[in-house]
């Protein structure tokens, strides 16, 4: 549950459940503690998630609290610049970058903001 859901909900990122692609901004996340349900589940879900209500801990905001103490520190960079050549130009003559939250790079990303020109992908070499 940690890496397949908690994780890419901490970072804003997408993930499949269920069979579903779920966007965590278009969402609400509840994660339930408790004994399985017993009996084929599906023919009235409405009723099968009362029944793990009444018969659960919700222990959502405790798990999300941990996923975000222990997540990568992940940095987004803004350099504003009118091409690519001048934003690595920028980069290498060391000025200021403004800094987002990853969450809101992703939006930007996802989004399809036009004002977003390039995205410059740094991944840690393995050892």
């Amino acid at each position: 549950m940690r890496r397949s859901i908690l994780d890419p909900w901490v970072a804003g990122l997408a993930f499949e459940f269920g069979g579903h692609q779920w966007q965590p901004r278009q969402s609400r996340l509840a994660i339930l503690k408790g004994p399985a349900l017993a009996g084929p589940l599906g023919e009235d879900p409405d009723q099968d998630w009362l029944t793990a209500l009444r018969r659960g801990e919700d222990v959502t905001r405790r798990l999300l609290e941990v996923a975000e103490e222990e997540a990568p520190e992940q940095a987004a960079l803004v350099v504003e610049a009118d091409t690519l050549q001048s934003a690595l130009k920028s980069l290498r003559s060391g000025r200021e970058q403004r800094p987002i939250p990853w969450a809101a790079a992703i939006e930007r990303l996802t989004g399809n903001d036009p004002d977003v020109a390039a995205v410059i992908l740094v991944v840690k070499r393995s050892r």
